[in-house]
């Protein structure tokens, strides 16, 4: 029994540390106005520094849902709303501003 509940409790943390914000340090997303290829780079880096470790890579899934078709099943808005909010085991805030905005529209794009 104790051995289930520390297997637990590591498991649990280890997704917590992968699914975890982003390197404060990391460069700012550029301005929302800018060129939209430059925009989706952006964005996409964003993506993999802070939540491909739980939605993996290329979007398949892993600790978090898949996201290959989220915009199929999701409005730019609401994907806006599950980045600042969280859903299911996903804590809201990882991504904030100009970049959770940026992230949420590229998303919004995968149908």
């Amino acid at each position: 029994m104790k051995f289930k509940l520390l297997a637990l409790i590591l498991g649990t943390s280890l997704m917590l540390v992968a699914c975890g914000g982003g390197d404060d340090a990391a460069e700012p997303n550029e301005p929302a106005g800018g060129d939209s290829g430059a925009t989706t780079a952006s964005a996409e880096k964003i993506y993999k520094q802070n939540c491909a470790g739980c939605h993996g890579g290329d979007l398949g899934g892993g600790a978090g849902p898949n996201l290959t078709a989220v915009g199929s099943k999701y409005s730019q808005e609401d994907i806006a709303s599950i980045i600042a909010n969280g859903k299911g085991i996903m804590q809201g805030g990882i991504i904030k501003g100009e970049e959770a905005d940026a992230v949420a529209a590229w998303l919004a794009e995968k149908k």
